[in-house]
C-alpha cells in the first residue's frame, strides 16, 4: 500500500500560469497563515471561537512525524511505529524509522499532522484546523509504502491510546477494494470495525487515482472518504471521486497539483526538510487528498471537543457540508460527496 500524495515540482510550476487570488488577512500571527486558503475555505477560523479541538487526540496512521518540529513538538502524545514490527511496537512515531534514515516520501506524515493541528498563534510556520488538539505519530509507511498489517496495527493502538480520530492519508491502488469484499484482506477492514467500536471517528484518503470509487480503507464501512478541492472550490483534477457503498463522502482542500506552490497546501515538513521548489526550510506545499483529510479530521476533532458522539461526528460533518458554487447541503454528488466541510456550520449544529 502507498501514501496518496502529491508533490508541486518547481520544473511544472514554472510552466504554467497560476490564477492569483486577492489576499486575505489571516486571523492569527503565523508567518504562512495568509497563503493558508484551505482554512477559509472550510471556514475553521470561524468555527474557534466555539471550539478549538482542546481534549482531543488526532492520530496521524502515516509515515511518522519529525517529533523535534516547532510547530509540532508541544502538540505530540506519545506515538509507536509498527514498520516490519509485527503486532509490537518498535519506536515511538518518528518520522525516521528502524532503519534511522530519511528515506524518500516520509516527510508526508509531518505534512499531514501540520495541516489538522499545527501550533496556532505561536508566531512561526502554519495554523491547523484544530488549534489545541493533539497529534499521536503512529508510523507504519517507510519510504511510501506498507502492509496492511503494519496499517491495522496503527489503528488498532490509536484507538486503544485515546485517539478520537484517525486520520488516514494512505490507500491502495484502485482495484484493491475487491480484496476487501471478498476477503482476501481483512486487517484494514477489521481494524476500522474496531475502531468504531471505540467511538473512534476514521477519516481516509480517497485517492490520487482519478478513479470513480473511494480507495481502500476510505472504501470501508465506517471509514468517511474525502476526496479534494482546489482553491477555486472546484474537484481536484487528480482526485478520486466520492464513492462507495455507504456513500460517507466529503470534500475539503487538497491543492490543484499543477499550478503554483500557493495553490497548493502549505504545512510542515521535517526540519530542513522543504524542497527547493516551494520549500521554507521547515514548510513545505504539497497537493493530493492526503491533504484533504487531516482537513476533515481537524474539524472532526473540533466537534468531538463538544461533547459529540461518533454517530453525530459523522452525521454533521456530512449534512453540514455544502455543494460548491450552489451552496447546498444535504445533497450528495460523486464528485464532492456530501460536499466541502464546513467547520463554522459544524460546531452550530445540535449535538443530539
Amino acid at each position: 500500500m502507498s501514501i496518496t500524495r502529491l508533490f508541486t515540482a518547481a520544473a511544472v510550476a514554472a510552466a504554467l500560469v497560476a490564477v492569483t487570488a486577492t489576499p486575505v488577512q489571516a486571523a492569527t500571527n503565523d508567518p504562512l497563515s495568509d497563503k493558508q486558503w484551505g482554512l477559509r475555505q472550510i471556514r475553521a477560523e470561524q468555527a474557534w471561537a466555539t471550539s478549538t479541538g482542546a481534549g482531543v487526540v488526532i492520530a496521524v496512521v502515516d509515515t511518522g512525524v519529525d517529533l523535534s518540529h516547532p510547530d509540532l513538538s508541544a502538540k505530540l502524545v506519545p506515538g509507536a511505529t509498527f514498520v516490519g514490527c509485527g503486532p509490537t511496537s518498535c519506536g515511538n512515531g518518528d518520522w525516521r524509522g528502524p532503519n534511522g534514515a530519511a528515506d524518500a516520501g516520509d516527510e508526508h506524515g509531518t505534512h499531514v499532522a501540520g495541516i489538522a493541528a499545527a501550533a496556532t498563534g505561536n508566531g512561526i510556520g502554519v495554523a491547523g484546523v484544530a488549534p489545541d488538539a493533539k497529534v499521536m505519530p503512529i508510523k507504519v509507511l517507510e519510504a511510501g509504502s506498507g502492509s496492511f498489517a503494519d496499517i491495522a496495527a496503527g489503528i488498532r493502538y490509536a484507538a486503544d491510546h485515546g485517539a478520537k480520530v484517525i486520520n488516514l492519508s494512505l490507500g491502495a491502488l484502485p482495484g484493491s477494494q475487491a480484496l476487501t469484499l471478498t476477503g482476501l484482506e481483512s486487517d484494514a477492514t477489521a481494524a476500522i470495525a474496531y475502531a468504531q467500536t471505540k467511538g473512534v471517528a476514521v477519516i481516509a484518503a480517497a485517492g490520487n487515482e482519478t478513479a470513480p470509487l473511494c480507495d481502500t480503507p476510505a472504501w470501508e464501512a465506517g471509514a468517511l472518504c474525502v476526496t479534494a478541492t482546489d482553491r477555486n472550490e472546484v474537484k481536484a483534477w487528480y482526485s478520486n471521486l466520492g464513492v462507495k457503498a455507504d456513500l460517507k463522502a466529503v470534500a475539503a482542500p487538497g491543492g490543484a497539483g499543477l499550478v503554483n506552490c500557493d495553490d497548493d497546501v502549505w504545512s510542515s515538513v521535517p526540519v530542513g526538510a522543504g524542497a527547493g521548489g516551494c520549500g521554507q526550510g521547515d514548510y513545505d506545499a504539497y497537493a493530493g487528498t492526503s491533504m484533504a483529510t487531516p482537513a476533515v479530521s481537524g474539524v472532526a476533532a473540533l466537534l468531538f471537543a463538544q461533547g459529540r458522539s461518533l454517530a453525530n461526528v459523522y452525521s454533521v460533518l456530512m449534512s453540514t457540508a455544502r455543494t460548491p458554487v450552489l451552496g447546498l447541503r444535504g445533497v450528495y454528488s460523486p464528485l464532492y460527496g456530501w460536499g466541502i466541510v464546513d467547520a463554522q456550520a459544524a460546531v452550530a449544529a445540535p449535538r443530539a
